[in-house]
């Protein structure tokens, strides 16, 4: 096991968009300086979605310690802000254990949710309009509470999931101090020292590596995978239904559209949000990209580099 005086406290981030080998790269590393892994991925927490959502086998984990992975009933919503509450403790025992999280993943929300805190333009809280709303979501859904938010502040309801709840709230209590969310710009305050890091892959390579994925789902049981989830009572309605490579089999599954319809629409919804997420990675402050090689040499270079920091 590599040792260097600088990981003390210091967390390594591996991001990047999906099919990028992330978890690969994570495992080499993390055996290689005794680290432990922090999944940052918002379909990698529920329980019973493991094709459509290319969960780490065992044998991938190769014996490396793996946290927020199959933590979350497939009938459950689960939101940034719960994320963040399960994450942050994680973190800092393995800090005080003085070994080094690696957090790897590609849903940036839950990245930066780790990251960072928000000064919301420093606006304070507002306890009597959280009751109110965190009442009105008791009493009439998610989606009532999200839809005001709609009227008030459009531009800040595009970037949440009306199962954000937290989020959404946080957003209606500042409309409620007579300024839009979207109207502040946003303090983000480290939380924790970090360094990141993600595999810069050419856009035709990544493309093809993730239309071969989608190939390797589909025959590895991806339709029965949801098949099973649907004979348990879960349905479109629920939020892990809406993740990519399962929201385009469902119209299959029921009967509305052909296999290879589905399965192209997968491959061009993945490559959209793949591209979304390079976009969003490269606002991450010190972001580093890696040339594509193979892991234990990536892993080897990332090393090297926080020696020299």
């Amino acid at each position: 096991m590599v040792q260097t005086n600088n990981l003390n406290n210091k967390i390594i981030v591996i991001c990047g968009p999906t099919a990028s080998s992330k978890t690969a790269l994570s495992v080499a590393l993390a055996k290689k300086i005794g680290g432990e892994i922090i999944s940052a991925d918002s379909m990698n927490v529920y329980k019973g979605l493991d094709i459509g959502t290319a969960k780490p086998t065992k044998d991938e984990m190769e014996g490396v310690i793996h946290h927020l992975i199959d933590v979350v009933s497939p009938f459950d919503t689960f939101s940034v802000g719960d994320y963040k509450e399960l994450a942050r403790p994680i973190i800092n025992d393995i800090l005080s254990r003085g070994k080094t999280p690696i957090v790897c993943g590609g849903t940036g929300f839950y990245v930066n949710s780790i990251l960072y805190d928000f000064s919301y333009g420093n606006t304070p809280a507002n306890i009597e309009a959280r009751e109110k709303y965190k009442s009105l979501a008791e009493q009439y859904g998610n989606a009532y509470v999200f839809n005001i938010l709609k009227e008030k502040d459009p531009k800040t309801a595009e970037k949440l999931h009306e199962n954000d709840l937290k989020r959404v709230i946080r957003a209606l209590e500042i409309c409620e101090s007579g300024k839009a969310k979207s109207e502040i710009v946003d303090e983000m305050i480290p939380v924790y020292d970090y360094s990141a890091y993600y595999i810069d892959f050419p856009r035709d390579v990544l493309y093809d590596r993730i239309n071969r994925r989608v190939d390797i789902m589909v025959q590895n049981g991806l339709i029965n995978e949801i098949k099973n989830l649907l004979n348990q009572g879960v349905n479109g309605t629920h939020q892990c239904m809406q993740g990519i490579g399962y929201k385009e089999i469902l119209p299959y599954v029921n009967g509305e559209t052909d296999l290879n319809t589905a399965i192209e629409q997968i491959k061009l919804n993945t490559r959209h949000y793949a591209k979304r997420q390079l976009t969003f990675f490269k606002r991450l402050d010190g972001l580093k990209a890696l040339k594509p090689d193979s892991v234990e040499n990536l892993a080897d270079k990332i090393i090297a580099d926080l020696s020299e920091k």
